[in-house]
């Protein structure tokens, strides 16, 4: 295993070279079958519900429970250092109708963020075409999907532990909810991406029609 990197934004002394050793015997030795399922890595940004002025990007890494039900790991980066910041639910729209009507209001849409671009799946060491078609079969999957978040680290604060309690947090549902070209914009440079370019390729996908108690959030901001 390799030497794990210090997260200077973590609050806590290095990790010890005993640390170190037990760390990679843990991994020589134990299975981690949960984390074997995960088969996607999504990245996004998100509002809290309470605030939705804040902004904040996440890394998803997700797996399927089962054909409507995935689960996803949210980080702050992609990086081996990256800090566990929430987790996210999804669920397809026959789920989402079983809800009671208070439950439905913590969810959110996702087609906005399949849309406009600003949802992506980083890309690989793979030709730009291969990619393409094979990121927007995700994207066919996730935009008529409904998602749950919570964030457990309030990491655009400045916050060096997971402080306080979770915090609901919702998607866009449009450009002029946050800026946009720079915060996607600078995503799009780390990781050689194009939103516009995405944009233009999703055009084929159908728009589901969204539920009308999902993406509460921006409704309860309208009626304000």
């Amino acid at each position: 295993m390799a030497s794990v990197s210090q997260n200077d934004q973590t609050a806590g002394e290095p990790l010890s070279a005993k640390n170190q050793t037990l760390l990679t015997g843990a991994a020589a030795t134990q299975e981690f079958a949960p984390l074997g399922n995960i088969c996607a890595h999504l990245n996004a940004f998100h509002a809290y519900a309470s605030d939705p002025s804040r902004v904040v990007e996440a890394n998803h890494y997700c797996g399927h429970l089962n054909d409507e039900v995935r689960q996803c790991i949210l980080y702050d980066s992609p990086e081996r250092n990256a800090r566990i910041i929430g987790i996210e639910y999804m669920i397809t729209p026959r789920l989402y109708e079983t809800l009671d009507p208070e439950e439905r209001k913590l969810w959110h849409s996702h087609v906005f963020e399949v849309k406009s671009g600003m949802l992506i799946m980083p890309q690989p060491a793979v030709p730009d075409a291969v990619w393409e078609i094979a990121e927007n079969k995700e994207m066919e999957e996730v935009v008529r999907l409904y998602g749950k978040i919570y964030h457990l680290w309030q990491v655009d604060r400045g916050d060096k532990l997971p402080l306080g309690e979770p915090q609901l947090m919702t998607s866009y549902t449009a450009r002029d909810q946050f800026d946009f070209d720079k915060y996607v914009g600078d995503r799009d440079r780390r990781f050689k991406s194009d939103y516009k370019r995405k944009e233009e390729v999703r055009k084929y996908i159908d728009e589901p029609e969204i539920h009308p108690h999902a993406d509460q959030t921006w409704k309860s901001k309208e009626r304000t």
